[in-house]
């Protein structure tokens, strides 16, 4: 039988800074392929090509992933300003539907970084402009200098809510765990459940309450190293079993028609 799908949401670039295309980092394929178990399909993050509806046929299950760009705060209700950053206005009008869209249905999806805080937004959350501003937090921010490894590295923990989701998950009241984000949760949305906090409060982890489906997602980067992290692998396994579970469902029907 086939290895069920798992979109992964691009992001836009531009090459030599004037051809543009949809791209997907490299590690993010690796641990949907080699430790979920699925087959990565990257998505064009645009509407103009991808209707919801048709990823929601085409695919088993979703990673929506970081980016550099952010979601845009008219999202969720606040004005633009200079501390917001960049915008990928076709990645909102994509990720934010299927969000709510695969929550409905069941569908399972894992959201990382940019994927965390769109989870947050596509439920009626809102977001914090840049975390390292508040009064009492850290800089969250990945190093600008160093080597990949330096950049990914483990550099703080996450406590985990007891009895939660993902204190079973992972089989422990704290992680260690990356850090490369700038924006955080400022407002849960409705039914956002969080589950894990970084040493200075900002929310780590969450999944939607009462959900049918797995919708996990993480502000950190799991995709880094995902086959021999003791966080990424089981994070990634679990997610993978999701996505069998789903694609199994919808084709037993065709099946047992046949």
């Amino acid at each position: 039988m086939a290895r069920p799908v798992v979109g992964i949401i691009s992001n836009s670039f531009l090459i030599n800074d004037s051809y543009p295309t949809h791209a997907g980092g490299t590690m993010n394929s690796e641990a949907v392929a080699c430790v979920a178990g699925c087959v990565p399909l990257i998505i064009p993050a645009d509407p103009r090509f991808v209707p919801v509806e048709d990823l929601l046929d085409i695919c088993d299950g979703f990673l929506l992933t970081g980016g550099r760009p952010n979601v845009h705060p008219e999202e969720y209700g606040e004005e633009a300003t200079e501390a917001h950053g960049a915008f990928d206005r076709a990645r909102d009008a994509v990720a934010l539907p299927l969000v709510r869209a695969c929550v409905e249905r069941g569908q399972p999806f894992l959201g990382i970084c940019r994927g965390f805080q769109e989870v947050n937004v596509a439920m009626g959350g809102s977001l914090y402009p840049e975390i390292r501003d508040l009064p009492g937090r850290m800089n969250h921010r990945m190093p600008p200098e160093g080597t990949l490894e330096e950049k990914f590295a483990l550099r703080h923990r996450v406590r985990l809510a007891e009895g939660g989701v993902f204190h079973k998950l992972f089989g422990a009241p704290e992680v260690m765990t990356n850090t490369l984000h700038g924006q955080g949760i400022k407002r849960p949305g409705a039914r956002i459940e969080v589950e894990g906090w970084a040493p200075d409060g900002t929310p780590e982890a969450i999944h939607v309450k009462d959900a049918p489906g797995f919708t996990l997602a993480v502000q950190w980067h799991p995709e880094y190293d995902a086959a021999n992290d003791p966080v990424s692998r089981p994070l990634f396994t679990a997610f993978g079993d999701a996505v069998r579970a789903w694609s199994a469902t919808r084709r037993a029907p065709l099946q047992r028609s046949a």
